[in-house]
């Protein structure tokens, strides 16, 4: 098996231990006559309605494990994902909408949740499943904003470089479900929320903006944000308008902790990168690689990180072969034409970095694979890419000018040419990205 072959077991053994059909049972389930919601029991006989909802990549596949384990116990569901990752279910209602910039499907799809939401009385169970992509796919329009608008405004948020923790700040306050104010469409039931994490250091309040989840930012955070970025010349004049209202307080703020509409609801994360990793380690061991890091903060700016990267390998003079392990999420701002995606971009920006090495023999030593875990990268149907020496050997024979293909962004066509694409399809899971570097003898 070469350690190309070995470096996507890796990731796909990591793909296999964060699938909702493996998380959710620990924390839902049936026994003895009880239905088991995190730390609370039902007893069947006297369960009330059931309502499930939620949104994001792997929305689908924790619909079809809550129908798996509640069955005919489930009155009504509605949950949306992402195009490509539906899965058919019996008793919930799955829609499709687009990601990372919303659509008309969306918002059919939010209003149709809080229809359902709205029929749930004292009492009744809501159980809302959230992983990443929620933000997109849960969608509601401004005031006097449309859907261009805020398309547009998804657009530049995501290509201006910033945090994922800045963007859903902002989406936050644009929303009026978001940041906690969906629990206001069923205000007297009994939430449990179970959320996969795609958000370094799993912050609840980030995670899919925080729908169920008390919010700390404001609209001065909103406004600081948009002047950090320089935004102001380019977010629509609607969507200004309505972040200035918020800042004079002519909108309403996001609920805030203590409000006691939180007193209903339960978050709990079922599963975040550090699963995911502690699975690629076991598979790596496995193919008897040993583990010089396992590095879980993985953020910031992609030239930065993969420089980072370059540098601890170049560096590891210890037992080989040997295994890193990177997971998190990279930001790129975007300023050239091409196609691709942050996990390419770190695997192209690592091979420049491999071919300006001089007297190393690191190229011919090093695979490295990025790739996000939920299947896709940035507006491709790539998960990410591979860079090794049969790619080195390749940019050479077809002469291709890699660092060009870099400044445009345009790693995607760059390893289309070169075999280094990795791609999955919907693994229906999503938590952030993971980095394989394998340094063979």
């Amino acid at each position: 098996m070469t350690a190309k072959e070995k470096a996507i077991q890796i990731f796909e053994a990591a793909v296999a231990a964060v699938q909702p059909k493996r998380l959710m049972p620990a924390y839902l389930f049936i026994d003895q006559n009880r239905l088991h919601i995190l730390d609370r029991h039902f007893f069947l006989h006297e369960l009330p309605n059931i309502y499930i909802i939620g949104a994001g990549k792997a929305s689908a596949a924790m619909a079809a494990t809550a129908e798996a384990i509640l069955g005919d116990f489930i009155t009504a569901g509605m949950v949306v994902t992402k195009y490509g990752h539906v899965l058919p279910l019996q008793k919930i209602t799955c829609m499709e909408a687009a990601h990372p910039v919303p659509d008309e499907a969306g918002i059919e799809a939010t209003e149709k949740t809080i229809k359902l939401l709205q029929q749930a009385g004292k009492n009744d169970i809501v159980i809302c499943l959230i992983s990443g992509g929620a933000s997109s796919l849960w969608i509601d329009i401004p005031d006097d904003a449309t859907l261009f608008d805020v398309q547009a405004t998804f657009n530049i948020l995501l290509q201006c470089g910033a945090t994922i923790e800045e963007i859903n700040t902002i989406r936050k306050h644009l929303s009026a479900i978001k940041g906690g104010q969906l629990l206001q469409h069923a205000p007297k039931a009994n939430w449990f929320t179970f959320i996969i994490s795609d958000v370094p250091g799993d912050d609840l309040s980030v995670i899919a903006s925080g729908p169920t989840v008390a919010d700390n930012s404001s609209f001065a955070d909103v406004k600081n944000i948009v002047e950090k970025y320089a935004l102001g010349n380019q977010l629509p004049a609607s969507i200004l308008k309505h972040i200035n209202d918020g800042v004079k307080g002519w909108v309403n703020e996001t609920p805030k902790p203590g409000d006691t509409i939180f007193k209903q609801v339960q978050n709990k994360i079922i599963g975040n990168n550090s699963i995911a990793l502690q699975a690629a380690e076991k598979k790596a061991k496995e193919f008897g690689y040993h583990i010089a890091l396992v590095d879980g903060n993985m953020k910031g700016d992609v030239a930065i990180v993969g420089e980072k990267i370059m540098n601890r390998c170049k560096k590891y003079s210890g037992k080989k072969p040997a295994c890193i392990l990177f997971g998190g999420e990279t930001t790129v701002k975007v300023t050239g034409k091409g196609k691709g995606g942050r996990n390419q971009q770190l695997a192209l920006s690592v091979l420049v970095q491999l071919a300006q090495k001089e007297d190393s023999n690191l190229n011919y030593q090093l695979t490295l694979l990025s790739a996000g875990t939920d299947g896709t990268d940035g507006p491709t149907d790539a998960a990410g890419a591979i860079t090794n020496k049969e790619i080195m050997r390749l940019t050479q024979e077809k002469k291709l000018d890699a660092h060009r293909y870099l400044d445009d962004n345009d790693a995607y066509h760059f390893f289309e040419q070169t075999g280094g694409l990795v791609k999955t399809g919907a693994t229906q899971t999503n938590v952030m990205d993971l980095v394989v570097v394998l340094i063979d003898n």
